[in-house]
């Protein structure tokens, strides 16, 4: 491995760590993130000449931790970071990086913003995969990470895990964050990686420390169970030569039983509340298809009703492109075309590649090829992950004549 690639890796798993202890020592966001992206530049150079530690996370964040200790020494570093108060409670679970989560998820700031400044901070994304995680515009998301960030600052939001008398009320955008993280990570938005399991094992872990908090809370079990049943089909979403593998050609004997039945069991316990949370209606849709024996079992009819049920619970775009394809694979590709279609005007899906992809797929069943060809086409336009890259350019060369 290159000294490069160390570094990368390194990124991908260590981040959120090295970022979040580093903000306990400098209260103050923005230093901690300068310090942080310091630590890695001087590993490039470090690393090359004594050679890649044996912990590159301890390494890293003692180099950032130090960076950010020399700066405060300066008086009017000092004084920038008085705004952000560190807080720890010992009644709570220890753990920086759900300190960040809340801090960041503090009601002082919009849901927007406070999901988006996590996945920048915690995950280490760009900007620009942020954006495209929301369907919106870099510089759209450039300016509310700012703003959020300002924020934090002037409001002067404690870097703390709230009392366990305010976490219910608080709960809510930590989750949609996390499933936002592990959403994030199940395809990454780009590179050579389908999967990054740096962000995935993250989302499981910090929403097992929100069941711990709040064990009854039926929108963390919902979560947790959604997670779990998710995370249960990994091993084959890709085959020995790491092409995609699509839920219909997989080897279900890979399929993690003991997360299913975990998951499952969270589920059950998740719907006894009513109405039932969105999360617990995905981890239900999620549970049917680890439930068949066989694709060709898959109780579609189920999974379409689910779909109507959560497009009232958590309105959204995806949700009806989701709803969508399970319409196609109920009642045939026909219908599934037709369902897709007055989701072509919708903005927020324009840059959307699985739109594209879906119509490709529906065409394809259909034998229209060069219709098939041209939404492949597109889909591939808009997808930067190499993993969904080659695969939507094997199905565009089965198609071509």
């Amino acid at each position: 491995m290159s000294i490069a690639d160390a570094v990368a890796d390194a990124h991908r798993r260590e981040w959120a760590h090295v970022l979040a202890a580093t903000v306990r020592v400098t209260r103050d966001i923005d230093l901690a993130e300068e310090c942080a992206q310091d630590a890695y530049a001087k590993a490039l150079e470090v690393w090359e000449r004594d050679g890649i530690p044996v912990r590159p996370g301890a390494w890293l964040t003692t180099v950032a931790r130090n960076r950010a200790l020399d700066l405060l020494r300066r008086e009017t570093v000092l004084q920038r970071t008085l705004p952000l108060l560190v807080v720890a409670s010992p009644t709570v679970v220890n753990d920086d990086r759900l300190r960040l989560i809340f801090t960041c998820c503090h009601p002082a700031l919009g849901r927007e913003a406070q999901v988006a400044l996590t996945l920048r901070l915690l995950c280490g994304l760009s900007t620009a995969d942020v954006a495209r995680a929301f369907l919106v515009q870099e510089s759209t998301m450039a300016a509310r990470i700012t703003r959020a960030k300002k924020k934090i600052a002037v409001a002067r939001i404690p870097y703390r895990v709230p009392a366990p008398d305010d976490l219910p009320v608080r709960v809510g955008a930590v989750l949609e964050v996390l499933h936002l993280v592990y959403t994030t990570g199940h395809v990454a938005p780009a590179g050579s990686q389908l999967v990054r399991q740096d962000l995935t094992g993250s989302a499981i872990v910090l929403t097992r420390m929100l069941h711990t908090l709040l064990p009854h809370d039926p929108a963390v079990l919902g979560l947790l169970a959604l997670l779990l049943l998710t995370e249960a089909r990994s091993a084959s979403r890709l085959d020995a030569n790491g092409a995609l593998v699509l839920l219909e050609a997989q080897n279900r004997q890979l399929w993690d039983a003991a997360l299913i039945a975990e998951g499952t069991a969270l589920l059950i316990k998740a719907l006894s509340s009513r109405p039932p949370t969105r999360y617990a209606v995905q981890a239900a849709i999620a549970a049917v298809h680890t439930s068949a024996v066989s694709y060709a079992e898959t109780d579609w009819p189920e999974i379409c009703g689910l779909y109507d049920v959560l497009r009232t619970l958590w309105p959204n775009p995806v949700v009806e492109l989701n709803r969508a394809i399970a319409i196609g694979m109920r009642d045939g590709a026909a219908a599934g075309l037709a369902a897709l279609e007055p989701l072509l005007e919708e903005p927020a899906l324009a840059t959307y590649g699985y739109l594209s992809a879906a119509r490709g797929s529906f065409l394809r069943d259909l034998g229209q090829s060069e219709a098939a060809v041209a939404a492949y086409s597109e889909a591939l336009a808009l997808t930067d992950n190499e993993a969904e890259r080659a695969f939507l350019s094997h199905r565009i060369a089965q198609l071509r004549p």
